[in-house]
């Protein structure tokens, strides 16, 4: 069979996402333009979101990534329980989140990987996909041993795939200044080292090929990363033939959304967001919100998983989850987290940014944003109202950004990340 009548043939691709909203939607934007070709596409979906993708037209085979709880659980509640429980560590230099945060993160992710890894070679056996696409940041050996083409997916800030000249990731340190680089490699040596060998070895011991050093993931047959050129790092760190970047991968959401009557005033339209995780973070949200209900304008809030604890003041409208991709062409300005998803999605709208990093990468999307001037990086637990204020001003006022940030927008959405990383991917597994 030749590769064009293999690439005419329905293809079974075995999608496998990382427990959040983030990577999962990333993946179910590229699943629906492939599933629209007429290709089945499995989910190997955390257990939490039983139910929610089998809607969207896909196959769900169901992976718990340790003991069931006694109750059902909200997709991805294991990690907002998380964040909501370690949110103290967010108010430490990123240096030190390294043994506080960042380890833990990373023993809780091989945790689920081990434990899981059983049932994933279950779903491989049963389905017998032509591609499995992995968005995550952790090694599943099952993934990368079932003798299909592997594809990686980096939705994460770009600064994960390492580099010399490029600052170190989860530092949030600046590309302009080297003077702290070593100093925090260094540290993620000392705090990771044993953590790593460990876990390399329980990898090969599956059979799978070793990892690179201090990496947790193997690069795979084709890997995709999701940031817009406009903002890429390639001049300092290039990449080889088997990496692609899409400039975005916004989904296409059939959800409407129109603007409510509220809220209430004048002003600029604002949309705010912590993420699904960040907003776990209730004190953080209230000092937020009650900054922005001491300035003009009005705010489209999303409230999250403990939204019936939030309350809104007049100038505010809010949800529990918010269809993202349609209210962002709406709004004037974005308040982020800096989750790569959100930071993005905003650049696919041309819209600017404060920014307000927590954790993992968010520091980094913050910093390269401030850096870039397409947004402005404050310190979530210490800003004051005139810092954030000023900045919302100083962002909405400047004409020549926003004219700059329309043409990003216009080149992102014209290079269409999703049917490219769907072309990609067609390609890995017929090629």
């Amino acid at each position: 069979m030749s590769p064009a009548e293999r690439a005419l043939r329905p293809l079974t691709v075995l999608f496998a996402p990382e427990s959040a909203y983030g990577p999962t939607n990333n993946c179910v934007g590229i699943g629906d333009v492939l599933r629209r070709r007429g290709h089945r596409v499995v989910f190997a979906a955390e257990t939490s979101w039983k139910g929610r993708l089998a809607p969207l037209g896909f196959e769900e085979e169901l992976v718990d990534l340790a003991p069931p709880p006694a109750q059902p659980q909200d997709a991805g509640q294991f990690w907002k329980d998380f964040v909501r429980d370690t949110a103290p560590e967010f108010r430490k230099p990123t240096i030190e989140q390294l043994d506080t945060w960042i380890k833990p993160v990373w023993e809780e992710l091989i945790s689920g990987a081990r434990y899981c890894e059983p049932r994933l070679k279950e779903i491989i056996d049963q389905v017998r996909p032509d591609v499995i696409v992995e968005d995550n940041v952790v090694c599943f050996p099952a993934l990368t041993t079932a003798g299909v083409p592997f594809v990686r997916i980096v939705s994460c800030n770009p600064l994960e795939m390492k580099g010399e000249h490029v600052p170190p990731p989860f530092s949030g340190y600046p590309t302009g200044d080297r003077s702290g680089w070593e100093e925090f490699r260094a540290a993620y040596d000392r705090t990771h080292r044993s953590l790593w060998s460990d876990f390399n070895a329980w990898v090969t011991e599956q059979g799978a090929r070793p990892l690179p050093d201090l990496e947790f993931i193997h690069e795979g047959d084709l890997n995709l990363y999701v940031y817009p050129e406009a903002a890429d790092y390639t001049d300092a760190r290039p990449l080889g033939p088997a990496w692609h970047r899409l400039d975005s991968s916004v989904r296409e959401t059939r959800e409407r959304f129109a603007p409510p009557p509220g809220p209430a005033g004048g002003g600029a339209l604002i949309y705010f967001s912590l993420g699904s995780l960040g907003s776990a973070d209730l004190d953080l949200m209230r000092r937020v919100i009650a900054s922005l209900a001491r300035t003009p304008h009005r705010y489209i809030v999303s409230k999250g998983p403990l939204h019936e604890e939030i309350e809104l003041p007049p100038n505010m409208w809010g949800e529990e989850f918010l269809p993202q991709p349609r209210i962002l062409p709406l709004v004037d300005l974005v308040i982020t987290h800096g989750g790569n998803n959100t930071t993005t999605e905003a650049l696919h709208f041309g819209k600017p940014m404060i920014l307000l990093p927590l954790f993992w990468d968010q520091h980094d999307n913050a910093q390269r944003m401030a850096e870039l001037g397409y947004g402005v990086r404050l310190d979530p637990y210490r800003f004051t109202d005139a810092q954030l204020h000023g900045a919302i001003d100083r962002l909405l006022g400047d004409t020549a950004l926003r004219r700059a940030l329309t043409e990003v927008g216009e080149t992102i959405r014209a290079r269409n990340g999703l049917h490219e990383a769907a072309d990609l991917i067609e390609r890995a597994a017929t090629g």
